[in-house]
């Protein structure tokens, strides 16, 4: 969803469809937070008891010394939703570390997906940076989630993210060929030609749907109509420029936007050429109306109406600080 507003920003015209998909996506991908149970939630049941216990007591030892509070958890699935948007979430439900300190993290895994993030809280941002949290997802956590090993491999990042909060480096890039993209730090978003904003499959097609019928439509209506086509081809451009970037990504956004600019005008006069489009372009001049497909257009097309008939709380003594977080940290897979 991020994607989303940054795009609004770019483009004014898009915020109005950007708030109207904000509103109608986030009932259908709201993932429930869990209750906070302590500090490692293993609802995904990946991690073995003893490592479980290990990693809880070096948790529990570490907030004592230092009141930063880490927290890991576990999911099934996300239901669609971004793992960025539901670490937000989780992390200001929870309300990881101290208030006014703002010194939590929380290591969020989603080995269905292969999705992981750590969240990091306003507090921290300084210590843990973007680069740090990618690095660590990058050569501690992906290598061994990629070789199946859960236990060690939470038990390592846990450590390489408390070595971090110490003061310490974080693990240095391996080669490129061993190593697995992250993003919100590191990572190269060139591997995919139609590389895009970090969104599940489902999510990606549902905001497919939605753009492109959008901008699809009013494509349609301009190669069919008379007199407005070419305004609305021109008038379109920068809504093919900018928002199939949240699909397709960068490339594939130019390669749609150079099919729009080169296939309007052809699309355009060819059907410019047929009987019908004659008919209705000439009783636009006559009439100052003519139908089209079903439709009544007016106007110089500038008004259309349709032709046809209508019809009518957390258990085990352990809770959040207070602390909140603004976004930073970084996600990646394996």
């Amino acid at each position: 969803m991020r994607a989303l507003l940054a795009l609004s920003r770019f483009n004014p015209l898009a915020g109005l469809a950007v708030a109207m998909l904000l509103a109608a996506l986030s009932p259908a991908f709201a993932a429930q937070v869990p209750y906070l149970t302590g500090r490692v939630v293993d609802n995904a049941e990946i991690l073995g008891p003893e490592a479980r216990k290990a990693i809880q007591a070096r948790l529990e030892e570490h907030e004592r010394r230092t009141t930063d509070q880490i927290v890991v958890l576990t999911l099934p699935s996300l239901e669609g939703e971004s793992i960025e948007a539901y670490a937000s979430e989780t992390f200001n439900t929870w309300k990881l570390g101290r208030k006014g300190k703002d010194n939590g993290v929380l290591l969020l895994v989603v080995p269905p997906e292969r999705r992981m993030r750590i969240e990091v809280g306003y507090g921290l941002e300084g210590s843990l940076t973007d680069a740090a949290a990618s690095r660590i997802i990058r050569n501690v956590l992906a290598p061994q989630f990629r070789s199946g090993d859960f236990d060690a491999g939470i038990a390592q990042g846990v450590e390489a993210i408390i070595g971090v909060l110490g003061g310490g480096e974080a693990p240095a890039d391996a080669a490129a060929a061993d190593t697995a993209p992250a993003e919100g730090g590191g990572g190269s978003a060139n591997d995919n030609f139609f590389e895009g904003p970090d969104l599940p499959l489902t999510e990606r097609i549902l905001i497919g749907a939605f753009v492109f019928g959008i901008i699809g439509l009013f494509t349609i209506i301009g190669v069919l109509t008379p007199g407005m086509g070419w305004f609305l081809y021109l008038f379109l451009i920068p809504f093919w420029a900018m928002f199939p970037i949240i699909v397709v990504g960068t490339k594939g956004a130019l390669i749609l936007l150079g099919t729009y600019v080169i296939g309007y005008p052809i699309a355009k006069i060819v059907v410019s050429r047929l009987p019908w489009y004659k008919k209705a372009r000439s009783d636009l001049k006559t009439k100052g109306s003519a139908r089209v497909g079903g439709f009544m257009v007016s106007g110089g097309g500038s008004s259309w109406s349709s032709g046809g008939s209508s019809s009518g709380g957390s258990s085990g003594g352990f809770s959040g600080g207070g602390g909140s977080s603004g976004g930073g940290g970084a996600s990646g897979s394996w």
